[in-house]
């Protein structure tokens, strides 16, 4: 799998809008959040105003203006704003995979969605005439009523179903690199952080949790993530902080509400996560 930059793969937690199926994110910026990354999660992407960077999975090129690419569960991919440096717009839906339902795959009218969905596990990229047309309505999704939005969504994927100008990156479906077991295993490590990271986590806990002896869960954790248990934890814990910081909360707020117990190494591991202080990263977000 192409990587770049480092070789840390991050897995992104990607929750829905409130009483929503999916989650709209207007010009993110994800370049700060994460890097190399992948989501069990659907992903429609349209970016414009920007030269870039398109990684996904196996696949790089470079794209000039705008991009518009629908990126299947699991599939590694980078940020499509990274290193962008204009005033770009972009525009990211994200929906899990149970979005259309057992009931609604079988529904006639969304057969053609239901094949998008199944070809995007090998990632597809769409041309200039779809780029158009799909991502002014894009721009425009944000703004709609919720119901407004799903009904668009569904007519968007629609029209994306039979774009003539649609291209596969990758010639066969890009699969997990890790078992069904891990998957599930790594979804328990990663739920329980979600729910405990405001308190003081020991990996005795998570090795208990996941049917491993301490040592074993040690390796288990370099094996799928890359990263000790402790810097796996204090990388949930630097996301949620940027998301207090983005928010215009304290550092101090910031730093005890995500789960650090220190000030001084909060801003050590805010640091070295970001390549820049809690103080700096809000102010780039202070209008």
């Amino acid at each position: 799998m192409v990587k770049k930059g480092g070789d840390t793969l991050v897995r992104e937690e990607v929750r829905p809008d409130a009483d929503s199926s999916f989650r709209i994110l207007v010009t993110p910026h994800l370049n700060d959040f994460y890097y190399w990354h992948f989501h069990p999660e659907y992903e429609l992407v349209y970016i414009d105003r920007a030269d870039g960077t398109r990684q996904v999975g196996d696949h790089l090129s470079r794209f000039t203006g705008s991009d518009l690419v629908l990126i299947g569960p699991y599939i590694p991919h980078l940020n499509f704003d990274y290193g962008v440096r204009t005033d770009y717009r972009k525009v990211v839906v994200q929906v899990g995979p149970s979005f259309l339902g057992t009931g609604l795959t079988q529904t006639p009218e969304l057969t053609a969605i239901g094949r998008l969905f199944e070809q995007s596990r090998q990632a597809i990229a769409f041309g200039e005439a779809t780029k158009a047309v799909i991502g002014e309505r894009m721009l425009r999704l944000p703004g709609l009523p919720q119901f407004a939005q799903f009904v668009e969504l569904l007519s968007i994927f629609n029209q994306l179903a039979t774009a003539p100008d649609a291209t596969l990156l990758h010639p066969h479906p890009v699969e997990s690199p890790y078992s069904q077991r891990q998957m599930d295993r790594i979804q328990r490590v990663h739920d329980y952080v979600a729910q405990h990271y405001q308190r003081k986590l020991d990996s005795a806990e998570l090795a208990d949790l996941t049917n491993l002896t301490p040592e074993a869960f040690c390796r288990y954790m370099r094996q799928m993530t890359r990263m000790t248990f402790t810097e796996y934890v204090n990388q949930y814990r630097v996301q949620q902080a940027k998301l207090l910081l983005r928010q215009q909360r304290s550092v101090t707020e910031a730093c005890f509400s995500s789960g650090f117990e220190s000030l001084s190494y909060f801003n050590r591991v805010f640091r070295r996560a970001t390549g820049d202080s809690p103080r700096g990263f809000k102010r780039r977000f202070t209008v």
